[in-house]
């Protein structure tokens, strides 16, 4: 057999990579679809218990179209975004050295939906400046296999990516611990060095619509929680 063109080599790896790609993507999206319903029932189950007990907390889901979704319970705002990109485990992931992955390496290729969690208070009051955080990346093949990189119990529920596979009953015990691990995730008051100093900007957008930059950790390294888990 003759050796194959550059022409021909090229063909084929679009062959490989983008049907794969497309694959996870198409997969992603019918996940992200899942994950939406559950959150909607979540939301809906939430917000009647809570009517009861104290009609001031506000828990409402939002649909932000194909790629996002949104959770306000209470205080907190959970984005839920899905991003438009396939990714591959880095090559010196632990996983690689699993038969699982090394059966098949188009298994280590992923859709990822992130989890970002912001204070309700920073859009009600449109503080630009406020920052939130990533507490969880769900990540999905297209079998269907999943784990979970977070904080606490988010980062060790769910990170068996060779044996777990991800279906509704998953996704919404993910929901729940995203939920816990939000409410239990409390807003700090900053360093007094780190506020201290105030500038007539500053003064004069707080006067306006209370802009003064504001964020769960402000002042202290997120990674500080001794719970992060890396891939």
């Amino acid at each position: 057999m003759e050796n194959p063109t550059t022409k021909e080599l090229i063909l084929d790896t679009i062959k490989q990579k983008s049907v794969l790609k497309q694959d996870v993507f198409n997969n992603i999206i019918l996940n992200f679809k899942v994950l939406k319903s559950a959150l909607k029932v979540m939301a809906h189950d939430l917000q009647e218990e809570m009517k009861g007990v104290d009609s001031r907390i506000v828990i409402k889901y939002q649909d932000k179209g194909e790629y996002e979704a949104q959770l306000n319970i209470g205080g907190d705002i959970l984005i839920f975004h899905m991003h438009t990109n396939v990714f591959k485990f880095d090559n010196s992931n632990g996983l690689w050295k699993t038969s699982y992955l090394n059966e098949d390496a188009k298994r280590g290729y992923c859709g990822v939906i992130n989890i970002y969690n912001f204070l309700a208070d920073s859009f009600k009051y449109q503080r630009h400046n406020d920052l939130g955080y990533l507490i969880a990346r769900i990540f999905i093949n297209n079998e269907n296999h999943f784990m979970v990189q977070g904080k606490r119990q988010l980062g060790f529920l769910y990170n068996d990516f060779v044996n777990s596979t991800i279906d509704k009953e998953k996704m919404t015990q993910i929901l729940e611990s995203t939920l816990l691990y939000t409410l239990d995730f409390d807003l700090y008051m900053p360093p007094y060095d780190a506020v201290k100093q105030v500038s007539v900007y500053e003064m004069t957008e707080l006067s306006n619509s209370m802009r003064i930059k504001t964020g769960k950790r402000l002042g202290f390294q997120f990674s500080a929680d001794s719970d992060d888990i890396t891939l």
